[in-house]
């Protein structure tokens, strides 16, 4: 088990629980705050058990809720990124990623796959990038275009859950 290295959970009111977690699940702070309202046992200043407890609640929420949370990640080398409208945990996913240095040909591409997945499934495609590199990501992209819906959907999933704990461990 991992202690965070900046903060200690068990220690933290709601407000400021909510507040140093409510970007784990981009842009859905309802799972930090569901997190809290659970208790807090020391258990929970480890990263495992908190990211656990975080995706469980992911798991066992509501498909609506579920699939709104899908929905607030941004597109890979979307136009978020080329705008630079994405947040900084996901601004440095991308970045360690390498596709903000993609060549324009590969830009297209992830204009081409983001566009054919969405009309395809109805929500952006979803990866954990770190340790990935932006040929890696097309490839995923490509494979993972040819799954069913509840296939992807489930995937989505999987892949948000290792984001939230890739962005726990950084705490």
């Amino acid at each position: 088990m991992t202690a965070f290295n900046t903060l200690q959970p068990s220690t933290l009111g709601r407000e400021a629980f909510v507040e140093a977690f409510a970007d784990i699940y981009e842009h859905s702070p309802w799972v930090a705050e569901k997190a809290y309202d659970l208790g807090q046992p020391h258990e929970l200043d480890q990263v495992e058990a908190l990211h656990q407890r975080m995706s469980t609640i992911l798991l066992d929420a509501p498909h609506a809720d579920q699939l709104a949370l899908i929905n607030a990640h941004p597109d890979l080398a979307g136009k978020a990124a080329v705008q630079g409208e994405l947040t900084a945990s996901s601004t440095n996913e991308q970045a360690g990623a390498g596709i903000h240095q993609c060549t324009a040909a590969e830009f297209a591409r992830f204009t081409e796959l983001n566009d054919a997945y969405k009309a395809k499934f109805q929500f952006p495609f979803i990866m954990a990038v770190r340790g990935s590199n932006r040929h890696q990501i097309l490839a995923a992209f490509e494979q993972r275009i040819h799954n069913d819906a509840e296939a992807e959907f489930r995937e989505a999933l999987a892949q948000i859950n290792q984001i939230a704990l890739f962005r726990l461990q950084q705490l």
